[in-house]
């Protein structure tokens, strides 16, 4: 019988922290076993006074969110621990979702023309799904379903794995596809799952190994700055155990360890404000273990040290602090702001993807160790439409794709899934600045490609907006320099090779002239700086030239080092 959310959200309304024993699950969908769910809190915490604040309702954060007030739904998602069998859960999780959806044309009826189409039926099967290669069979956690309700998830995640074939490598996505399936109906959850893999503003579900990867080291180098005793106590007592084995698990201390009602907690922020939300609750962790361990001889060096984490995942499901006290900790963290957390993993993920590429001046890339750095078919697809456009098509079509195909190989990850689309050439739209900033300068990121008179190819990924030469800083100035560390030079022909933000091997203590990434004005329009400018080009688009500079310690870009502009094109991404 399918489940619909309407039927509760006279419930949804009226929020107690106090219960009667008959609605006592009231907030569960139909395919939850409720029987083994504590729906009170089990901690030793004050009776309520009757002077606590009244919990928040559903309308009135329907409200801020209709009204875009993302901040003070934040904050009402951090303050307001609603019980574990509250029904608000079965609306409010459906709305946070709805903000990331791409797919705005999600009518109803699609998942289950999707199911038929994947099933040939929609009637659900007695027999267990084969589930997609992308699912990690040993962290399949169903929490409370019933074996209907797995059946009911395992079915979703294929239907997602049919509908978006380019995740090929997401663990995490059936625990959450479970998650939400305690407390909305199968389609619901499936739109909200849909929400959350495509959301282009905010991360929530890694779909590659690479992604994977980048994530996990990001949050070992920020808890090596934010947990410095906890990981200087791991290391002293586990000399021989690398750091690299602890950390590759511990999105699993969250997921796998954690009671079910820190896990809904946690999930009401995580919805809202992506895995940055998870990022905090794994430092609060690796905390209060490290507490404990010196005070608790359950976790005493000799009991922990031949495998931590597995040791960190037994400790949280016995974690001495309530859901409130965990968010409290994990949200009152300073310096962890989204611009920190994003400056370290756009520079781990460069730095991972620098490895599969030879070196300055090689000819090959290196064979990936997986799938993540070759095209997927979507990417084959759009490179083949940017091949039809692109001035080298000139050089013969076996060399024109290969050079695509490095270039593709060397942009991040996420980018090479959208389809290029072509903004601006000065073979169509003439040789001006003022028209390539009404062209080009209100999209992030952009590709720039220069073929010089002397059949040089090469360009820039760039990863701001043009458009922020206008902003003006705290004193009505406007920046010199803007961009980021994504940003990336590139040569193609005669020779091949990228130039990546020199950020990526660590500090080399060369200051402001490591990150002069881009710069422009009614003149023209810089790339690189600090003792020279990568890319330079005047306001007629005409002449060029080009030097070595700090920002991406390269050569000059061609050998006489000033150029003249045969054609200059700009590439956006469609979708971002």
């Amino acid at each position: 019988m399918p489940y619909h959310r309407a039927d509760t959200s006279a419930q949804a309304d009226k929020l107690s922290g106090i219960v009667e024993e008959s609605d006592l699950y009231e907030g569960f969908a139909p395919h939850v076993e409720t029987s083994e769910i504590k729906t009170l809190d089990f901690y030793n915490l004050p009776k309520q006074t009757g002077k606590e604040p009244a919990l928040r309702s559903f309308t009135e954060i329907q409200q801020l969110l209709q009204q875009s007030k993302k901040r003070d739904v934040k904050n009402i998602l951090r303050e307001n621990s609603w019980p574990i069998n509250s029904p608000i859960r079965s609306q409010l999780w459906p709305a946070l979702c709805a903000q990331h959806l791409t797919k705005q044309n999600i009518l109803d009826g699609f998942y289950w023309e999707m199911v038929h189409q994947v099933f040939g039926t929609t009637e659900l099967s007695e027999k267990p799904i084969m589930l997609p290669a992308f699912v990690d069979a040993t962290h399949c956690l169903p929490y409370h379903l019933t074996s209907t309700g797995r059946a009911v998830a395992d079915r979703i995640v294929n239907v997602l794995g049919y509908d978006c074939p380019d995740i090929t490598y997401s663990p995490v996505l059936y625990p959450i596809a479970a998650l939400l399936l305690h407390f909305m109906s199968e389609e619901e959850a499936y739109v909200c799952l849909a929400g959350l893999v495509g959301s282009k503003e905010k991360t929530f579900i890694n779909q590659t190994k690479l992604q994977n990867e980048v994530t996990w080291k990001t949050v070992m180098q920020i808890a090596k700055k934010h947990t410095k005793s906890a990981i200087a106590y791991f290391q002293r007592i586990c000399p021989g155990q690398k750091l690299e084995r602890v950390f590759m698990d511990w999105c699993w201390w969250i997921l796998a360890g954690l009671p079910f009602q820190h896990l809904v907690r946690i999930m009401d922020c995580y919805f809202h404000e992506g895995i940055k939300v998870l990022y905090r609750v794994a430092l609060v962790i690796l905390n209060l273990f490290h507490k404990e361990c010196q005070s608790n001889n359950e976790w005493s060096p000799d009991n922990i040290k031949n495998d931590i984490g597995n040791a960190l995942i037994k400790f949280c499901k016995k974690i001495p602090v309530s859901p409130a006290k965990l968010l409290h900790a994990a949200f009152s963290i300073r310096g962890l702001s989204t611009q920190y957390i994003s400056r370290i993993f756009i520079k781990t993920e460069m730095l991972l993807k620098s490895r599969s590429v030879l070196n300055s001046g090689s000819k090959q890339l290196i064979k990936s160790r997986s799938s993540d750095n070759l095209p997927t078919s979507q990417s084959q697809v759009n490179i083949q439409m940017m091949s039809h456009t692109l001035t080298i098509r000139e050089l013969h079509s076996e060399s024109c794709r290969n050079l695509l195909f490095t270039l593709w190989s060397w942009l991040p990850v996420r980018i090479t899934m959208y389809q290029p689309v072509l903004l601006y050439t000065t073979e169509e739209h003439g040789c001006s600045l003022t028209t390539f900033y009404v062209r080009v300068e209100q999209h992030e990121p952009t590709l720039l490609m220069i073929k010089t008179c002397n059949n040089e190819v090469f360009g820039a990924y760039c990863s701001s907006r043009w458009f922020e030469r206008n902003v003006k800083d705290d004193k009505g100035q406007r920046q010199a320099y803007f961009g980021t560390g994504e940003t990336f030079l590139f040569s193609l022909y005669p020779e091949r090779a990228k130039y990546p933000w020199v950020g990526i091997e660590g500090d080399r203590g060369l200051g402001h002239s490591s990150e002069l990434f881009m710069a422009a004005d009614s003149k023209m329009i810089t790339i690189g700086g600090g003792e020279g400018q990568a890319i330079w080009m005047d306001e007629n688009i005409r002449f060029g030239k080009t030097d070595g500079c700090k920002t991406f310690n390269n050569p000059p870009l061609c050998p006489s080092g000033d150029f003249e502009i045969r054609v200059l094109e700009v590439y956006g991404f469609v979708g971002i």
